[in-house]
């Protein structure tokens, strides 16, 4: 059965994550400009990198790509880089006394390979025990947006989202599971169409066979994605 290989797989791995820090490594002055100042530097980085590639920058269709750009790299792509933007997650109290685990399954990933800068997309599965709090269940699906919206490798992404719910909700039983496509894989190199990458992070009470096989059942990996 295919959950008792991934299950096998997530077991092997353990905690030997390829990222050796959940932070997204940082300059000291990261925040020292302006978005507006990053904006038009951005802008001339761009310019300068087209204008190498040969392109035509008076054309029409060309000649607005550096502003746009610049703008969708500092206001929407890699907007999770900045901390004014961290969503705030609220919790409440749960007064019905909810002991089993919530699952919050197939929110969507738009984030950016570092390493390429290209596209990863997928889904991303989440999960809490609740040990007297409760979340918004959007605030999940804001959490996974506000870090994946920078360069990212999965793994950390996967660290980044359980590290943060464990810390709103209080709590260690907190688990993610992320199945993505890379268009580093799928469009250049070994041009992998089919290929998606899974990442997982399991915390508390999750870290045991049968709750992460509960959790498994509760997203269906093997049909997702």
């Amino acid at each position: 059965m295919k959950i008792d290989k991934i299950l096998n797989e997530i077991d092997e791995m353990g905690e030997a994550h390829a990222s050796s820090s959940a932070e997204t490594p940082l300059r000291d002055d990261a925040f020292e400009k302006t978005d507006l100042e990053k904006i038009e530097l951005i802008k001339q980085d761009v310019n300068h990198i087209m204008k190498t590639l040969g392109l035509d920058l008076t054309d029409d269709s060309l000649k607005g790509t550096p502003q746009r750009v610049a703008k969708m790299f500092v206001n929407e792509i890699f907007s999770g880089l900045d901390p004014k933007r961290k969503p705030k997650a609220s919790t409440f109290a749960n007064k019905y006394k909810y002991g089993e685990m919530l699952v919050e399954k197939n929110i969507t990933v738009y984030s950016t390979c570092e390493h390429h800068l290209l596209p990863i997309v997928g889904k991303a599965h989440v999960a809490y025990i609740s040990n007297g709090s409760v979340v918004g269940l959007s605030k999940m699906n804001r959490i996974v947006d506000y870090y994946a919206k920078r360069p990212q490798v999965q793994e950390r992404l996967t660290m980044q989202i359980v590290q943060e719910l464990q810390r709103v909700l209080k709590t260690d039983d907190v688990a993610c599971v992320i199945d993505a496509k890379h268009l580093c894989v799928n469009s250049r190199g070994i041009r992998d169409i089919e290929s998606s990458t899974v990442t997982s992070e399991f915390g508390g009470a999750f870290s045991k066979k049968e709750v992460k096989r509960e959790f498994l059942d509760y997203i269906k990996l093997d049909t997702t994605f």
